[in-house]
């Protein structure tokens, strides 16, 4: 459902964690206007590739000159009727091409507006640049990821930090601005840093050091690979299945189809994970992980096989959940694309046509905040928008 319907952000990010929290934003029927720099300026933002972030689903694109007056006029009226704006600029940069916070309060005191970032608008690190990689590090996931053939952490597999540490906590604490503003008219400021989502990703492993000054590391504890029965196995075509019987009643029935009964009391048994690994594996390689999965995974042991990007998108279950969609580019044909997978979207979608390179909805953005087409011309011709 479209529970956003009827709201709008002006969004002055194109990658990272920002353009993560608008796609979300769209997928709960946000109107999400994404604000570019001028071609002809210069100004320096990265176009995504086509398919990227959705590929545009659900929003509109303006180019603003901001270092203009008259761009900057643009965007302050166009301000003054949204719900929230987006940037993702370093700390301080945004306030000084006259689009911060102040700026915009004084023209509409309800805004909602979120500042993205690494590392938050303040603080040693605050004018660090990083990307995804970085925000893990700092964050403590990567010292608790396991290890890569060099004995060192390894890269994950996702963008974790820009995606949950960032785009998610932006859409979160946007969503929960706007209840506060319908309850109590009251706009907010909301510095979202992707290292602070990150910290609360490790929140069990914080709190755990915190409290007891334990520290958690790679192989060293339940969910970081300490056990036999938390853990990946190849098979013996090659592949991989994930186990995670934590609970006793998952380990004994994993222990039985195993057939390795004798391991049945020695769960937490220290002295005994070595073995009961080294025998998992060997068991586990008797077999295709196909054949794992179809003996396992039905039967109450939390065995799943490890899938591929190309099998992921043909996976029965996920077609089931109608978890991709079809997509139109003008000059790259049809492709499919993941649909709008989070509770309460709408996943049966109409094929999306994606706009052409370059193009944008600048008149149609335009003469909804109530400028004239002489006005756009007139615009245009100066070259402040396109």
């Amino acid at each position: 459902m479209a529970f956003l319907d009827g709201l709008t952000i002006l969004d002055f990010a194109s990658v990272g964690p920002a353009a993560r929290a608008s796609r979300i934003l769209a997928d709960y029927g946000m109107n999400v206007v994404k604000v570019a720099p001028v071609v002809a300026s210069g100004g320096k933002q990265i176009d995504p590739v086509y398919h990227a972030y959705g590929a545009g689903r659900g929003m509109q694109r303006i180019r603003v000159d901001l270092k203009s007056e008259d761009g900057r006029a643009t965007i302050y009226k166009l301000a003054s009727s949204v719900d929230v704006i987006m940037e993702s600029y370093r700390p301080g940069v945004a306030a000084r091409l006259g689009v911060g916070y102040e700026d915009m309060r004084k023209l509409n005191p309800a805004i909602i507006y979120c500042s993205t970032s690494g590392y938050g608008q303040e603080g040693p690190y605050a004018q660090w640049a990083g990307h995804d990689i970085n925000y893990l590090a700092v964050g403590g996931f990567l010292a608790c990821s396991g290890k890569d053939a060099n004995g060192l952490p390894a890269i994950p597999g996702a963008t974790v930090a820009d995606s949950a540490g960032g785009g998610m906590h932006a859409a979160m604490a946007i969503m929960s601005a706007l209840l506060n503003r319908f309850r109590n008219n009251e706009g907010a400021y909301l510095d979202v840093a992707a290292t602070d989502g990150v910290l609360t990703l490790m929140s069990l492993y914080l709190d755990q050091y915190t409290a007891t000054g334990v520290e958690t590391r790679p192989n060293e504890a339940v969910l970081t690979g300490a056990y036999a029965w938390y853990g990946l196995y190849g098979t013996k075509d090659g592949g991989a299945v994930s186990v995670g019987a934590i609970e006793p009643h998952f380990f004994r029935n994993l222990c039985r189809l195993l057939e390795l009964e004798e391991f049945n009391d020695a769960q937490y048994d220290h002295s005994r994970q070595a073995a009961m690994k080294a025998a998992f594996q060997q068991k586990f390689l008797t077999l295709t992980r196909d054949q794992w999965t179809e003996r396992m995974a039905a039967e109450n042991t939390c065995v799943a096989p490890v899938l591929s990007v190309s099998e992921v998108v043909e996976d029965e279950h996920l077609q089931a959940r109608n978890t991709f969609m079809r997509a139109h580019h003008p000059q790259e044909g049809e492709f499919r694309q993941l649909a709008p997978v989070l509770a309460g979207c709408e996943r049966r979608q109409p094929v999306h046509q994606v706009s052409a390179e370059g193009s944008t909805d600048t008149d149609e953005v335009l003469l909804a905040a109530g400028f004239s087409d002489e006005d756009i011309q007139r615009l245009k011709d100066s070259g402040c928008v396109e």
